[in-house]
């Protein structure tokens, strides 16, 4: 809650039980073959996806939400576990799995969560006709109110460019259907980061920036008016040009293309909100999720965002309201209850 208004969330992402998860993961990999989701199944509980083991998982994380005064969260799967790198006739049975468990959290806490989907994302298919199945799925079983995509799910930087027809089934149905897309980089497997643990975050800077550069210069929403695209960590990286600089777009996107907050140190978070303006930032936290570093100053968790953003004294009161409650209500018309 800031100032009586309730803070709503775009960036969270689902709090499956690992254990369960990781070992149809495992299995899947081991035999080569799908494996039906069992969640919401009586077979649930006997592999670690049952509604107490949900029950666990899903309290901490409301607890979470609790603690840093957050009201209503948007949840996906989570990045790096994504796995667009498993092969290609596994992969739709890994995505179901992963939303069936982001709608489990969404039943079990109706008033805290709206779920958006995982994409079975091919690269070399013609175009991404083939997602199409499992996101109607979503949203008309599930009520999913959003659709994440990762510019590059096999982490290989093999993926046809944001701009290109190969996307167009998707855009066109969320466009249809007013789905926002929830650009989220996932996995890296560039060879050159084997030294750095987590590498996968590396991965996320660069293909939200390129997909923000992508999508800014190129014609889709041109051809899609009315689709609305959120890139991730505040777009992945900072501009180093000045406003009107042709290096960055000088067309008016502020009905299609918006950023998160999620950022946890304040300096960047600063410069990203006066980049981006606050008219195209919404909240976002991650909570729960890599922001658990406490701050030195307060001892606070790093993503504990709400008084950051609320002690940014270049924001105007409006300003704030507009990037914490007033924007993702905006994208995600479900999302304030």
């Amino acid at each position: 809650m800031y100032n009586g208004r309730p803070v709503l969330d775009v960036h969270g992402h689902v709090s499956h039980p690992f254990g369960g998860m990781g070992q149809i993961f495992m299995f899947m990999q081991a035999t080569n073959r799908q494996v039906p989701s069992p969640i919401g199944s009586k077979a649930a509980a006997a592999q670690g996806l049952g509604a107490e083991d949900f029950a666990v998982t899903v309290g901490r994380h409301v607890a979470q939400m609790d603690d840093r005064g957050i009201e209503r969260q948007v949840i996906g799967p989570r990045p790096f576990l994504m796995l667009g790198h498993m092969g290609q006739h596994l992969l739709p049975g890994w995505t179901r799995l992963v939303n069936d468990a982001i709608h489990q959290q969404c039943e079990m806490e109706p008033d805290r969560f709206v779920g958006a989907a995982l994409l079975p994302q091919n690269p070399h298919a013609d175009d991404t006709t083939h997602c199409l199945e499992e996101l109607d799925r979503c949203v008309d079983e599930h009520g999913f109110q959003g659709v994440y995509v990762s510019p590059d799910p096999e982490g290989q930087r093999n993926s046809p460019g944001m701009h290109e027809a190969y996307w167009d089934p998707v855009y066109e149905t969320c466009q249809k259907r007013g789905l926002p897309i929830i650009v989220h980089g996932t996995n890296c497997n560039d060879p050159r980061f084997a030294p750095v643990p987590n590498s996968y975050q590396l991965g996320f800077v660069a293909e939200q920036y390129w997909a923000n550069q992508i999508l800014s210069h190129s014609d889709v929403f041109d051809r899609f008016p009315e689709l609305k695209v959120i890139i991730c960590h505040c777009g992945g990286a900072l501009d180093r040009w000045i406003p009107n600089d042709p290096h960055l777009s000088q067309k008016d996107l502020t009905n299609n293309l918006f950023y998160d907050t999620c950022a946890h140190d304040e300096n960047y978070l600063e410069c990203a909100i006066k980049q981006r303006t606050p008219e195209r930032m919404c909240f976002g936290s991650e909570v729960p999720g890599s922001g658990g570093a406490l701050r030195k100053d307060t001892g606070r968790p790093a993503d504990d965002l709400v008084p950051i953003i609320g002690g940014f004294d270049f924001l105007s009161e409006d300003e704030k309201k507009t990037i914490f409650h007033d924007n993702p209500a905006r994208l995600f018309p479900g999302l304030p209850g």
